[in-house]
């Protein structure tokens, strides 16, 4: 049975959700308080990179099954499940930003006018959240003198940026925390289409479920430090980290997943949910050791790169052109919150040195990111081309490995560089290859003395 839900948010996780929704059949509403953006996705103008998106929100916009508002209070009044799906961005200290979701919860408690309602915390937010948002609309309810009854639940996404439409449309489980046969039944009727296959449905507790979703990245992120921490060893003792990584990944306890050494993990989840769990630890009065290694291991592992020009180049690298591909924090996303290539970058322009950058999809985001004068000095140079980022820099500096950087003309390279030197921060290129056609190749725990 299809049914009536209301998005409330559409950044990146609130507008895939409710596309995705609507893919299913479902009516669906979003809310988003920035007017020029419900306009701009009215006329079918996505704000985000993510494959796929545009399409699906297009079709269904068309079908009616998709619709844009900045009125809450309108949406409400015609469905009783509303979805939470707003940013939860990082305080000073670490811990997540509420504001814009107690926001919510409040204008929901101004405005439900109906019974068996359920509000699902679609943010990622900290353990003790969903009482949060009940008591802030429970507060609503009495200050308008009427009553009436509702759950809240925690339903977690797991999205990869750049793809993220095949993980909601084919997760790998979804994760629901409910205190009611109530709410459990909306869910499950919600989700079953989902997992016709088998049952991805997992039901626990609210608080469960809230735990969930940062343990989950935070098992990543340690997964990479770890494997940062290692290869950086094996640099130092002359051990080719691949061969490592093939021999630890084919025991099935290990696995392969998110061992692959590199310049640092990014992106608005991995350094955001780490924190927050860190800070989660301290208000409970535990010392999370294991995660301030891995974020210790990250900050340290985004500055690998810049060490290893300055160690080929000396401190003053006046003069010296840098051509930079790839500037996301990952393929699939023009996303550049926490990527490798802004610390590089401006520690780069701290040495002195010009650069030459080329990234698929990420270059308005990082004609955004730079001050405008940097651009207009000639300090950054963005390449309308990959090679051309490469014409008369003195190195090439791999940090995103999009797939056309993955198999590139090295011959056309060697000729475009004053100086043959790439420093792979993604350990996409044989280096004994390079070493014999003539390159000065430097990767990740993979340099060949």
């Amino acid at each position: 049975m299809a049914l009536n839900i209301t998005v409330v948010g559409t950044g990146y996780v609130g507008l895939v959700t409710g596309a995705c929704f609507a893919e299913m059949g479902n009516t669906v509403t979003c809310v988003d308080v920035d007017s020029s953006k419900v306009a701009a996705l009215r006329e079918g103008n996505i704000p985000i990179y993510e494959p796929g998106l545009e399409a699906i929100v297009s079709e269904n916009s068309k079908a009616g099954r998709l619709k844009f508002t900045t009125s809450l209070a309108e949406a409400m009044h015609e469905s009783a499940l509303y979805f939470i799906a707003v940013g939860t961005p990082p305080e000073e200290d670490g811990s997540a930003d509420l504001r814009h979701v107690l926001a919510v919860a409040a204008e929901i408690g101004r405005n439900l006018a109906v019974d068996g309602a359920v509000i699902v915390n679609k943010s990622t937010v900290p353990v003790g959240t969903a009482a949060k948002v009940a008591d802030v609309i429970r507060s609503g309810l009495q200050e308008r003198g009427v009553s009436h009854s509702f759950d809240v639940v925690s339903n977690p996404e797991f999205l990869k940026e750049g793809a993220a439409i095949e993980d909601f449309m084919r997760p790998d489980r979804i994760i629901i925390g409910v205190e009611s046969d109530h709410a459990r039944a909306v869910m499950a009727e919600l989700y079953h289409t989902f997992s016709r296959n088998h049952d991805k449905l997992m039901f626990m507790g609210v608080r469960d479920a809230e735990l969930t979703k940062y343990a989950a990245n935070a098992m990543l992120a340690t997964k990479i430090s770890f494997m940062n921490e290692v290869a950086n060893l094996a640099e130092r003792m002359g051990v080719d980290i691949e061969n490592v990584r093939k021999g630890i990944g084919a025991d099935s306890r290990i696995g392969y997943s998110f061992i692959y050494p590199g310049c640092g993990y990014g992106g608005s989840c991995f350094p955001k949910d780490v924190k927050a769990l860190m800070h989660m630890g301290e208000e409970f009065g535990f010392d999370t050791r294991i995660l301030r290694a891995v974020e210790d291991r990250n900050a340290a592992q985004k500055r690998r790169l810049f060490e290893k020009l300055k160690q080929r180049f000396g401190a003053d690298m006046t003069g010296l052109t840098i051509g930079i591909w790839g500037l996301a924090f990952k393929p699939g996303t023009d996303d550049m919150r926490e990527a490798s290539s802004v610390p590089l970058i401006n520690a780069l322009l701290d040495a002195g040195a010009s650069i030459r950058a080329y990234d698929p999809v990420a270059m308005d985001e990082a004609r955004r990111h730079f001050p405008q004068e940097l651009f207009s000095a000639g300090r950054i140079t963005l390449c309308a081309h990959q090679y051309d980022a490469l014409a008369d820099a003195d190195a090439m500096v791999l940090v995103t490995e999009w797939k056309p950087f993955r198999q590139p003309d090295f011959n056309a390279m060697k000729k475009l560089l004053k100086q043959p030197v790439i420093i792979d921060g993604r350990n996409q290129y044989d280096p004994y290859a390079l070493k014999a056609q003539g390159f000065d190749y430097s990767g990740i725990g993979r340099d060949l003395g």
